[in-house]
């Protein structure tokens, strides 16, 4: 894939964790907190856009099934 593609993905999983992270500072919840940090911070370390696309998923889905 191209740089666009990575972008779009970024900017995509960067909006879903800056949800995760307002609802997680709001009710004062640490699992979706961590996973909108995680989602905002990620693609900085990631360049690959399918294992960008896979390991957001992951996140997405262990705020999911982790439910404190």
């Amino acid at each position: 894939m191209n740089n666009s593609a990575l972008m779009i993905w970024s900017v995509l999983f960067g909006a879903i964790g800056m949800g995760f992270f307002a609802y997680g500072s709001r009710q004062k919840a640490i699992v979706p907190w961590m996973v909108g940090t995680g989602l905002m911070i990620d693609p900085w370390f990631i360049t690959n856009a399918y294992l960008l696309v896979a390991a957001d998923l992951l996140l997405i889905g262990l705020a999911w099934f982790i439910r404190i």
